[in-house]
């Protein structure tokens, strides 16, 4: 990349937001800055609608948000969801009875209306930030995939991470993408094709911006796409050894530390 970026994307959870879901002052001061100087700003996260207010109340702008993995593009002026690829019920039902086929012990979640709500299967086990949350709650199977979802939630017990979402991407042969972006061994499912990079791909076109003006930061597996498809993907130093691998720069301090803020500094001379 030898041209200044217009176009600023960036992951949420290990990357811009730090382990007490807050974003710094500095972080929020390079973002308005940024924004006040007609740099594009998108938010690009794995977390529903529901989990974005608590960002955006920090922030002193309102981006685009991609969430759940590129299947919704959310608009915080209005509220709406302005694009969405789903995964269709008949397609839900068959990657749901695939897994159970193959993986013992294994449960399902869904997000729907890009994760406005989520409905799981009564042993998937919920966040306590979620247990009875108006939005969240235990359905049967057969509700479960009554409707289409924007990502599929697959866990069974403890497992290494990458190692089950290999397990399940195997299980899906073309029907979705399969990502994870924690450690807790709960692999995310999107519908074939949807992945962080399609998402941004897209809003990139909408402001006439090549991914050769795009800097995108990221941290987990999840964003690995988004990183690969921006003319400077790049890694946080807290990143999972597959991002820090594959990324074309890598900052020199974690989220924790404003890495992002620190980046943006030094690339936009601030």
């Amino acid at each position: 990349m030898t041209q200044t970026p217009r176009l600023v994307a960036t992951d949420l959870d290990g990357t811009l937001v730090g382990r007490d879901r807050t974003v710094s002052p500095r972080t929020v001061e390079v973002l308005h800055r940024l924004d006040a100087a007609g740099i594009v700003i998108v938010l690009v996260t794995g977390r529903p609608i529901r989990w974005l207010h608590p960002v955006y109340d920090q922030l002193t702008v309102r981006p685009i948000a991609i969430c759940a993995n590129g299947a919704a593009t959310y608009d915080p002026r209005t509220d709406s969801i302005v694009h969405s690829t789903p995964i269709e019920p008949a397609t839900l039902a068959e990657i749901c009875s695939r897994l159970r086929a193959t993986v013992p012990g294994v449960v399902f979640a869904v997000e729907r209306d890009g994760g406005r709500e989520m409905r799981h299967e009564e042993a998937f086990p919920v966040g306590p930030w979620e247990v009875n949350h108006e939005s969240v709650g235990p359905v049967t199977h057969e509700e479960l995939l009554a409707r289409p979802a924007a990502k599929l939630l697959v866990r069974a017990g403890v497992q290494q991470p990458d190692e089950f979402t290999a397990l399940v991407g195997a299980c899906l042969d073309g029907l979705g993408e399969a990502t994870n972006s924690s450690s807790s061994g709960m692999v995310e499912v999107s519908a074939v094709g949807v992945t962080k990079a399609t998402a941004l791909a897209r809003v990139a076109r909408e402001h006439a911006v090549p991914s050769a003006e795009v800097v995108a930061f990221g941290d987990m597996p999840n964003d690995l796409a988004m990183l690969a498809w921006a003319g400077r993907g790049v890694a946080m130093a807290n990143g999972h050894p597959a991002v820090l691998a594959a990324a074309h720069d890598v900052t020199t301090a974690t989220n924790e530390d404003d890495g992002v803020a620190v980046y943006l500094e030094s690339l936009y001379r601030y």
